[in-house]
């Protein structure tokens, strides 16, 4: 199935979760912002059918998301940007213990990616049981914003 032009900006993780819940910090933030009346903003647990759900039939997606990297740097961001025409398949994949790396495989192959998928990963410090994001998680959402605003800006027509 192929795009129709609108961006879908999904947060994904836990807000109960301290630093699972950057995506849906960037995405709080975003409410507040004036964007393109075709854009798409959503938060989601990570679970693979609904984040596909979620991105089909958009030209670009935007994926923000907590990482976890040992040994990591709170508030690090990585981009990964994939094209739907040259994602390279994995040699295996997996029918459980699904995760965003599966959801966009399982996408491929049922035709259901969006044109254009970024996904911002932030390391995170803590991801026990609470509210609030630490200190360094936290002075990243401001630039992930920003960062949300251009990929939607620079979208392809």
């Amino acid at each position: 199935m192929k795009s129709r032009g609108r961006t879908a900006v999904i947060g994904v993780g836990n807000e109960f979760r301290r630093d699972d819940g950057v995506g849906w910090a960037v995405l709080s933030r975003l409410r507040e912002r004036p964007l393109p009346p075709d854009t798409r903003l959503a938060t989601c647990d990570g679970d693979p059918g609904r984040l596909i759900g979620l991105w089909e039939g958009a030209r670009l997606a935007v994926v923000v998301d907590a990482a976890h990297a040992h040994p990591g740097t709170p508030g690090r961001v990585h981009r990964l940007e994939l094209d739907a025409e040259l994602l390279p398949q994995p040699q295996t994949t997996s029918s459980h213990g699904l995760g965003l790396g599966e959801a966009v495989e399982l996408a491929r192959v049922l035709g259901r990616l969006p044109d254009h998928l970024v996904v911002y990963a932030v390391e995170g410090a803590d991801s026990a049981l609470g509210t609030g994001l630490s200190p360094a998680v936290a002075d990243a959402v401001e630039p992930l914003v920003k960062a949300v605003e251009a990929e939607i800006a620079r979208r392809p027509a």
